[in-house]
């Protein structure tokens, strides 16, 4: 016998077989209902074209395969009370989820006004995809779902993000033959090396193999039997084969395979949390074969539908005037027979509604799929607790991220208990100075290990893998099952999981008009190795415009930081972690650097998220000449380093010192709960002053956020304009104009009242920077007044 095992037992008595056909046989109708109709949901009259919705949409042939799994699973779930969430990875398959959450009654339950009886169907099947109504794909609307899947990928990522520290949780999830040729999907069969059934839950991958994307084969479908049954062996799994196309024996072998797979996932958890865990168990999975737009036409127009490509969307239009597409219609959706599934008043029949199972073990209804019902708040370290002695602003030097890594070693030390706190990130934990959380935990880690491997443990609580999307659908599946995650990675490479981030972010901002969606922990990101520090790495390493795609996104979701010094970070860290339903973003140097603010200062400057710098400025009492703003820790080194120069030269010249730590401080107070109103912003930034803003991203992303503000004219900013390649730290500044010279520079040509005295001061300046370059090429680091210089006041 192979390791693939096919059962050959026929669990299902005469009657359940009955029931559960009936019960796909609905779910079906009630797909293509919402596909196809506006009205007549039970057809009690024959089916005429003003029933037909004008515009159709939706995706049809993944939808049978996903109807046939969700009973199949409510069956195992009800005979075993089980806790099971289900994942729709075909995302397109969202008629069939709702379908089935209807019948559950879950859906009235939440839509009272969608109710289960003639009325509520009507408005079922009219909702979907409909102006008004509810998108095609598992969306935050639908009950039950955490994976909406209009981007294919992630379902298997989400569900074992959503398994991690669930251990009476199984997590169903069907991944589409389309979605397996994606690049993370691929990764995502190795989460299985990061699953301990000590703790954790258990994750079945259901891989539905239809045969078709929208236009051609897919990959794994044509592949034999034994080289699908090789590949996932090889991947550490057991699969099992699932294949056909006559229902009645369909739904007996799918039946046993589930019976077979739940009792060997019972066992694999049951010997390891009796006896420890001792190597990675071999988890079953299945390999689903069943036929593309299963039980619709088999032929449209004379040409080959079911099972084939054209049954992936819509199988057929144009209804108006095609009297024979009409008919072909009311042919297939009578071909369910609902006057044996619905009664007189559209309620499903009582054997239908007895079939699922009850409360909260509904998929549709699982608290895990709501994951703020269950969320617990973390417990604290002070943060203060942490802090820098800074006595002298800018004199004192300290590493961001060390000091970071320190309280968050200590939020993992008290949630070690509670197992609902983890650190993600793509093998860069202790490159990104995070080294002190090792302290407490070690990286997860199940697979085979090495006597003299370092910091590898099945109980670690540190998610390295080297596939960024793959840390960041774990940390997804993790907060939306109701727990909390920090994500820290090399800022170039974030890039990688813009989409994801795209539809997280997309996620929650929808959320926030479901009353009955409770609020998740926030999604944390640590972006560091940021651009102005890649002196090994050079030019392939800087990028800072994930900033750029963030505040894209609606004002009610993303938050921007950028702490110029570590106590800033540990007070922004903190906000972060209590936070709920947002995407923070936090931009923090990880190598020894000047600090700027006791805690105190800190804390005040981080809540109020943009302050003038009293200490380093010098126009108390009067109006200042010329504003120097910065954002970001190098800005704002460099910017108070031409301040330096500035005072030196002129010392006549006032100066404001203006530090931005929350970056959407800058949009007006109407487009960002965080924006300063026009008031405030003026008397910062002045209404008719020179303002040079050192920035750390690309200077445009200043300009839009600020584009409305009176003294917009006066603004020139600086930051990352592109170049970059191996080199000093000073020098990445240089090339981008943002370095110290050049701001006093800028400076000297927008303050009009120095005047051509400032022309010596000028030449200087450009002096400095030829023996600067003439420096770092004889001598491979920066200046000694470059690398020494501290503020001096």
């Amino acid at each position: 016998m192979t390791l693939a095992s096919r059962p050959q037992t026929k669990p299902l008595s005469d009657e359940e077989l009955q029931k559960i056909n009936a019960y796909w046989r609905a779910a079906n109708y009630l797909s293509v209902g919402q596909i196809y109709l506006l009205d007549n949901p039970l057809l009690k009259e024959p089916l005429k074209i003003e029933h037909i919705k004008p515009r159709l949409l939706g995706h049809w042939g993944t939808t049978p395969g996903l109807n046939f799994i969700y009973v199949h699973l409510n069956r195992i779930i009800k005979k075993y009370d089980l806790d099971m969430i289900y994942i729709a990875g075909p995302g397109h398959g969202g008629p069939g989820i709702v379908a089935n959450t209807f019948l559950e009654g879950t859906y009235s339950k939440y839509y009272p006004n969608v109710s289960q009886d003639a009325e509520g169907l009507q408005k079922l099947f009219k909702q979907f995809s409909f102006p008004g109504g509810i998108g095609s794909h598992c969306t935050p609307e639908v009950p039950g779902s955490i994976h909406e899947g209009g981007e294919l990928g992630y379902s298997l990522v989400h569900a074992y993000g959503a398994a991690f520290d669930n251990p009476d949780l199984i997590v169903g999830c069907v991944v589409g033959d389309g979605e397996a040729e994606t690049g993370p999907l691929a990764t995502s069969w190795h989460s299985n090396k990061f699953l301990n059934p000590v703790h954790d839950g258990a994750v079945l991958p259901i891989l539905h193999l239809n045969g078709y994307k929208i236009a051609n084969p897919t990959v794994l479908s044509r592949l034999s039997h034994k080289e699908l049954e090789s590949l996932f062996v090889g991947y550490g799994y057991k699969p099992y084969f699932v294949e056909g196309s006559d229902p009645e024996t369909m739904h007996q072998l799918m039946a046993a395979t589930l019976e077979t797979i739940t009792h060997e996932i019972k066992e694999i958890q049951e010997d390891a949390r009796n006896n420890g865990f001792s190597q990675r168990p071999q988890w079953p999975m299945i390999i689903l074969r069943s036929p593309k737009g299963w039980t619709g036409p088999k032929e449209v127009d004379g040409k080959k539908t079911e099972d084939y490509w054209r049954s992936h969307q819509v199988p057929f239009g144009e209804l108006q005037g095609n009297p024979e597409h009409l008919q072909l219609l009311e042919g297939w959706l009578r071909s369910y027979k609902p006057e044996e599934l619905f009664d007189e008043n559209g309620t499903p029949i009582p054997e239908l509604l007895e079939l699922p199972p009850k409360g909260h073990r509904r998929m549709s209804d699982n608290p895990h799929a709501n994951g703020g019902l269950l969320l617990r708040d973390l417990k604290m370290p002070d943060f203060r607790d942490y802090a820098i002695d800074v006595t002298e602003s800018g004199r004192t030097v300290g590493e961001a991220t060390k000091v970071s890594g320190k309280f968050l070693r200590d939020v993992m030390k008290r949630n070690l208990d509670s197992r609902n706190f983890r650190i993600f990130g793509p093998d860069e934990t202790k490159s990104n100075r995070l080294d002190a959380i090792f302290e407490v935990t070690d990286r997860t880690w199940v697979a085979e290990k090495y006597p003299y491997d370092d910091a590898l443990s099945p109980d670690g609580r540190i998610m390295e893998i080297l596939s960024e999307t793959t840390c960041q659908g774990w940390l997804e599946g993790y907060l939306l099952t109701g727990r909390h995650g920090f994500f820290s990675c090399y800022e170039a490479f974030i890039h990688i999981v813009d989409s994801m981030f795209n539809q997280h972010a997309k996620w929650l901002d929808t959320s926030h008009d479901i009353p009955w969606r409770r609020p998740i922990a926030s999604l944390n990101y640590l972006l560091t190795s940021h651009v102005w520090r890649q002196d090994h790495n050079g030019f392939s390493h800087q990028d800072p415009g994930f900033l750029d795609l963030v505040v894209n996104k609606k004002a009610n979701v993303i938050r921007v930081y950028l702490p110029p010094d570590a106590n800033c970070l540990l007070s922004v860290t903190d906000h972060c972690l209590r936070s709920r339903n947002y995407v923070n973003v936090i931009v923090a140097g990880k190598q020894p650097a000047l600090q700027y603010l006791s805690i105190d200062a800190a804390i005040k400057h981080c809540t109020k998220g943009v302050s003038i710098w009293e200490w380093a400025s010098n126009d108390q009492g009067g109006e200042p000449d010329v504003v120097m703003a910065c954002a970001g820790d190098i800005p704002t080194l460099e910017t108070l380093a031409a301040v330096d120069i500035l005072r030196q030269n002129f010392p006549d010249l006032k100066v404001r010192v203006v530090n931005v730590v929350d970056l959407m401080k800058l949009q007006p107070a109407s487009e960002h709960p965080h924006g300063l109103n026009d008031g405030d912003f003026d008397s910062i930034f002045t209404t008719d002053k020179p303002i040079i803003f050192a920035f750390h991203g690309y200077p445009w992303l200043i300009h839009r956020l600020s584009y409305r503000r009176k003294n917009h004219a006066n603004l020139h900013v600086r930051g990352y304009k592109e170049e970059g390649t191996t080199t000093t730290p000073f020098d990445m500044a240089v090339v981008n104009d943002v370095d110290r010279f050049h701001l006093a520079m800028d400076v000297i040509n927008r303050v009009s009242k120095l005047g051509y005295k400032a022309a010596y001061v000028k030449q200087t300046l450009q002096d400095k920077l030829i023996e600067h370059k003439h420096y770092i090429y004889k001598y491979g680091e920066d200046m000694p007044e470059v690398r020494e210089w501290k503020w001096p006041y």
